[in-house]
């Protein structure tokens, strides 16, 4: 159990810090749903420590809300200490939580080895959390930053790519072009899924994705014979 911020604990708060760490989930969920409904900091180190190792998505999505309801200066520089963890789930949940409070104090903290972790997860958490707290001006250079990783990953993964870059808006299409020419026939699919998406919202990202692997294969006016 990780120790509140205080020499002096009262019942309460102990039991909390039990029930954070229960073997059953549901008991982890209430307790989670208790200290965020009335916050206080000295149980920001137990919820970040918690946060770290949660098997559960549900109470880590509770965990998370909890941290937001404590005041960023508190938080924050927390949660940034955990960005530097040798745990991929604790980066990972870090960046989320940092992605919730949404605080741009913490940009600096989202290196450009965040952005291409090894891991799967730590980076999609990344690049969501990039795209929030990216200062005005820089999402350009954002932008470029995450095209590197197209072509990368499960489906899953390119997907999640794909939204961040569309959540930048228009300031994507230089980068995007400059994907379209790439060699790699698989970073020109994936660049032409996410051109697709960012200009028809609406359209499935399979659909896109199938229709951007006929252009590479087959050139436009092959691919668009094809469809028809």
């Amino acid at each position: 159990m990780v120790p509140i911020n205080s020499t002096h604990r009262n019942p309460q708060d102990t039991r909390l810090l039990d029930a954070l760490a229960a073997a059953n989930s549901s008991t982890r969920l209430e307790a989670a749903l208790a200290v965020g409904t009335h916050p206080e900091p000295g149980f920001v180190d137990a919820l970040v420590e918690r946060c770290a190792i949660e098997p559960d998505f549900f109470v880590r999505d509770m965990l998370t809300w909890a941290l937001t309801r404590l005041p960023p200066e508190i938080t924050v520089p927390k949660l940034r200490a955990e960005l530097r963890s040798e745990r991929a789930p604790a980066r990972s949940q870090a960046l989320h939580t940092l992605s919730k409070i949404g605080d741009r104090d913490a940009w600096p903290a989202i290196t450009r080895s965040l952005l291409h972790d090894a891991d799967d997860e730590v980076a999609r958490s990344a690049w969501r959390a990039a795209v929030v707290l990216v200062p005005d001006g820089d999402e350009l250079g954002l932008a470029a930053e995450l095209a590197t990783q197209f072509g990368r990953g499960d489906r899953e993964v390119r997907l999640s790519l794909s939204r961040a870059l569309i959540a930048l808006g228009e300031v994507v299409e230089p980068v995007l072009l400059k994907a379209l020419a790439s060699h790699d026939p698989t970073v020109r699919a994936h660049a032409s899924a996410t051109e697709r998406l960012l200009h028809d919202p609406d359209a499935g990202f399979d659909l896109a994705v199938g229709a951007a692997r006929r252009v590479v294969a087959l050139g436009p006016d092959r691919a668009e014979t094809t469809a028809c």
